[in-house]
């Protein structure tokens, strides 16, 4: 096989390396093979974990720093990404209202509030920023986006027009949504929503149906916090004419994905696609010979339009090459070949411990690729 030019497009080995460094190691194993291979690094994401990093990197923007509420009004250190144009935010939800965040003793579905998340979408607003990618995974959160338009400006008041405080347990006290405060910039912005399930708000597939178990909630909670759900939704269709119950996504972060779409206007796609669009992946393809994919494990669940299908998917249109180097290989990984991965490979060589593959990841990478390479090139 004769290959000229190179296309690396890991994502993060989830708990030991980012998409770029993955991608150098994978660089550095080539480049011992032959020195005068041209390659391009281009790390991806899904829209989880490692997203803003990824996106940081490869577009050479910055991290912003911005302390925020958790999911249970704490101050905590959080952070969100400005990318090279300046112009577009990635925001991770889970870095202000995460379930990793809190303790297991703090973990309620009732009492969290995703007002954190708002708080760093105020602050990006505040620098200019009029696109946003917001990752909505890992939350702690039911209150259906009550806490983000809060922390706009949203006033959310009851039957006496006091302040009710958001989040899940209080959403059936709300009478009216008072948007004379909301933020104005938001007519102005674009909003790409990450989201990789396609959960309604409500009923046995809802939102706290399906992910109130994960984040404290127990059979009765979950009947509340539906109810409550409903409620919410038939506020927002009476209110603004805005019908969001049954929308798939809108029970995405225990209901963020339906307050995002209902005052935002943000879109709910792909997260893969959305992260290969921005990046205007479909150009870095031109006059590339092969493209090297990876992540931690690859397994069945990789098919569903995880970051090395997403890839995949658009090389093997343009008739490209396509392998897989990844920390392991799982149950199902093979059933990803039909979406345009060639061969599947896993960094580890021999039997050892997870901790000392973690720790040893970068050098793994590293040499399984350059044994890969002198195998194409035979």
């Amino acid at each position: 096989m004769k290959i000229h030019k190179i296309l690396i497009s890991p994502q993060e080995y989830k708990e030991s390396l980012t998409g770029i460094q993955v991608a150098m190691a994978m660089k550095e194993g080539i480049l011992n093979v032959d020195k005068n291979i041209k390659i391009e690094l281009v790390p991806v994401a899904d829209g989880g974990d490692g997203t803003l990093q990824t996106m940081v990197d490869v577009t050479n923007g910055e991290i912003i720093s911005k302390r925020v509420e958790n999911p249970i009004g704490n101050i905590i250190n959080s952070e969100w990404g400005k990318l090279g144009d300046n112009k577009t935010a990635v925001i991770e939800m889970a870095k202000a209202s995460g379930l990793a965040l809190l303790k297991e003793h703090e973990k309620s579905a009732l009492n969290t509030s995703t007002f954190g998340t708002g708080q760093l979408f105020m602050n990006a607003l505040d620098l200019g920023i009029k696109n946003f990618i917001v990752g909505i995974g890992g939350s702690a959160t039911n209150d259906g986006g009550a806490g983000f338009i809060s922390a706009l400006g949203a006033k959310l008041l009851d039957k006496n027009n006091s302040l009710v405080k958001p989040c899940g347990e209080n959403l059936n006290k709300i009478t009216k949504i008072d948007l004379s405060d909301f933020d104005k910039r938001i007519n102005d912005i674009t909003v790409n929503v990450a989201c990789d399930v396609n959960n309604p708000l409500c009923g046995e597939n809802g939102a706290s149906a399906i992910f109130g178990p994960q984040k404290g909630a127990s059979p009765s909670d979950i009947k509340l916090l539906d109810s409550n759900l409903l409620h919410w939704s038939n506020i927002i269709k009476n209110q603004f004419n805005k019908d969001i119950l049954d929308v798939p996504g809108s029970g995405a972060a225990g209901g963020l994905g339906a307050g995002l779409m209902a005052f935002v206007n943000a879109k709910l796609s792909s997260g893969a696609d959305i992260i290969l669009n921005s990046l205007d992946y479909d150009k870095k393809l031109q006059d590339v010979d092969l493209v090297i994919v990876g992540e931690g494990q690859t397994d069945k669940s990789t098919q569903f339009n995880k970051s090395p299908v997403a890839v995949a998917e658009k090389a093997k249109k343009l008739g490209i090459p396509v392998i897989c180097i990844s920390g392991s290989l799982g149950e199902g990984y093979f059933e990803s070949s039909s979406h345009g991965i060639n061969a599947f490979f896993s960094i580890v060589n021999k039997p050892m411990p997870l901790d000392l593959a973690l720790k040893n990841a970068y050098d793994l990478i590293s040499k399984s690729t350059q044994e890969i390479y002198k195998t194409l090139i035979i």
